[in-house]
């Protein structure tokens, strides 16, 4: 009997070995490719011609639904199943329109992504449990002359859209992220029924209402920790950065430390004891929940926070296991929430 051929398409390799882990126990399917990008992702389905693509479609320049849209096209019928950690009915609803088989979320177990791939490739649609709700839901009557009701957030943000800035600076200027300025504009299209940053811009200047900027009051700053130190242990050098800035702004006596290995991590931590270390779960090639736990060794005073695109309820277990004291979501990382975090410990 001939096996389900399966393509993987995911940027982190530990993620990307944690699902194959998981399908290597289903016997009726074998993994034919993996990629770390959508670079090759055309070339590769046309060599490999997989039965299904199972793709995180929250990739470094990849447009999900274009993409999608092209490659259901191309292939009519390859089973899609994405796997995503955004769980935004308006996001999920683009997709399937644009062709995908299911939509399963990052932080259910792989037992239900076993499932899931099952599900797709007998030809049935597959959407994790806790989204139905929100696809299902009757929207609720409202006059068509009634304006939409925004948070501050959202009318902060088409404020600075108006204002021509891009996505990189309006998180530079409210202090978030840049993914998390993405959720919010998702949620902003959704709450003015548009499709795209012109409507948006449009329906801002018609109803100049909507929109009311206010430039981010500067937060109270922590009491002062001369000897405070923050260790931020991430390959990504652009993300070290922005994390540095944010706690910076709050409590801007601290030393703040950076690594992108668990070497560099080691050696910081035997010069210098850190009060509170953030670890991102994946380290390039190596395993942060590993990080943790030779961090956790070498420095068991320390108060460890994994930090992840996608809080798995596994690498949380591990994590918790290897020393670490909570795992927070990489998208919720805002100057509030740090600061928050910072004063719990400090």
């Amino acid at each position: 009997m001939s096996k389900f051929r399966l393509l993987l398409v995911d940027d982190h390799a530990l993620v990307r070995a944690g699902i194959c882990n998981a399908l290597a126990e289903m016997p009726s399917l074998v993994v034919v490719g993996e990629l770390e990008d959508a670079t090759l992702l055309h070339s590769t389905l046309a060599h490999l011609q997989p039965d299904c693509l199972l793709i995180d479609v929250t990739m470094p320049h990849f447009d999900p639904i274009r993409e999608i849209t092209q490659i259901r096209r191309q292939y009519p019928q390859l089973k899609i199943l994405v796997v995503s950690a955004h769980d935004d009915d308006f996001y999920v609803q683009g997709l399937l329109r644009a062709g995908v088989n299911g939509y399963h979320l990052k932080d259910q177990s792989l037992r239900d992504l076993q499932h899931a791939v099952e599900r797709v490739l007998q030809g049935e649609r597959w959407v994790t449990s806790r989204l139905l709700d929100k696809l299902f839901a009757a929207p609720s009557e409202s006059p068509a002359t009634t304006l939409p009701k925004l948070t501050k957030r959202q009318r902060d943000i088409l404020g600075l859209l108006q204002a021509g800035y891009d996505n990189q600076r309006i998180a530079m200027e409210i202090g978030i992220r840049v993914k998390t300025v993405e959720n919010h504009l998702t949620r902003l299209y959704r709450q003015l029924g548009v499709q795209s940053r012109l409507e948006a811009v449009n329906i801002g200047r018609k109803h100049p209402q909507l929109s009311q900027p206010s430039k981010p009051s500067a937060p109270t700053p922590l009491p002062t920790f001369n000897n405070a130190h923050i260790l931020i242990v991430d390959d990504n050098e652009r993300f070290r950065r922005q994390l540095r800035r944010q706690i910076g702004r709050f409590t801007p006596t601290a030393y703040i430390s950076e690594a992108a290995t668990t070497a560099a991590a080691l050696e910081i931590v035997h010069q210098k004891t850190p009060h509170l270390i953030f670890v991102d779960v994946v380290l390039g090639n190596e395993d942060g929940i590993d990080c943790t736990r030779q961090l956790r060794a070498a420095a068991p005073n320390a108060r460890i926070i994994l930090i992840t695109a996608y809080p798995d309820r596994e690498f949380r277990q591990r994590g918790m296991a290897a020393g670490a004291v909570a795992l927070l979501d990489k998208k919720n990382l805002d100057v509030a929430a740090l600061r928050e975090i910072v004063r719990d410990v400090l």
